[in-house]
């Protein structure tokens, strides 16, 4: 399976899984939030579109204006199918997602290992997240590690493994800490030793040439997904090497325990 498009087409068809023409999006959410963690200077402004379908959510993050709030009442109760043949990107991602995540979930993966965030600030749990999806990195000292999709937390826990930051943001600038963001990706990509990308590229379509371009130069991609975890999920060894899954509900809604999933 080379990108998004052959993953979709094969859910379609019904090759994993139940056909979706069957299924019904039962409720579709839209959530937009802001986050300002406590000694930085920059709000993360993160807008997601929501799917259940039966006993799981998929989701999907988009760009400001991208989709509309009106989504809720229009989408809800559509035919699954139809969200995933006819409905804007993000929203065609949260579908499948969902649709993924009901027919695996990752509670039940056995691949996966369970990491619980701790209780507490939104500080400690991001860190508590982002030690743990850095500790998937598996780089030698000095190693140049492209992340597409800039949070300062990961920034900072690539660094305590030793790893130098190659970073690219099409929203931010610069870290807390002055480094510069690119907001071109191939400027990275092209360069770096190892790579860690969001699932937010699934929503906004830059996934696929990243795998893309992983794949040709050998080098390992670390996914960090609350966007499409169980998307990204379906690309393991297949361009991408290591995953940390979040699905919904996501660490920042919620101050008590939560779980992520390593593969």
């Amino acid at each position: 399976m080379k990108n998004t498009d052959e993953l979709l087409a094969g859910v379609l068809a019904g090759e994993h899984g139940p056909r979706p023409d069957g299924l019904v999006a039962t409720s579709v959410f839209w959530v937009h939030h802001g986050t300002r963690l406590a000694g930085g200077n920059t709000t993360y402004l993160n807008q997601y579109v929501l799917v259940r379908l039966g006993g799981a959510f998929g989701g999907c993050a988009f760009e400001a204006g991208e989709v509309d709030p009106s989504v809720c009442r229009d989408a809800s109760g559509t035919p699954l199918d139809t969200l995933l043949r006819e409905a804007p990107r993000p929203l065609r991602i949260a579908a499948l997602d969902a649709y993924l995540g009901a027919a695996r979930p990752h509670r039940e993966a056995a691949a996966a290992e369970r990491v619980t965030l701790p209780a507490g600030t939104p500080e400690i749990r991001a860190k508590a997240r982002d030690k743990a999806i850095a500790g998937l990195l598996d780089i030698p000292a000095g190693a140049r590690v492209a992340l597409i999709g800039v949070v300062d937390p990961l920034v900072a826990a690539i660094r305590e493994r030793g790893g130098t930051p190659l970073l690219c943001d099409f929203n931010l600038r610069t870290t807390r800490w002055g480094d510069p963001v690119a907001d071109d990706m191939h400027e990275v990509l092209d360069t770096a030793d190892a790579v860690v990308a969001t699932g937010m590229t699934l929503g906004n379509g830059s996934f696929d040439t990243i795998v893309a371009r992983c794949r040709e130069r050998g080098v390992p991609l670390v996914v960090y997904a609350q966007s499409g975890s169980a998307v990204a999920r379906a690309f393991l060894g297949a361009g991408v090497t290591a995953l940390s899954a979040e699905p919904f509900p996501f660490s920042q809604f919620s101050a008590e325990p939560t779980t992520l999933y390593r593969y």
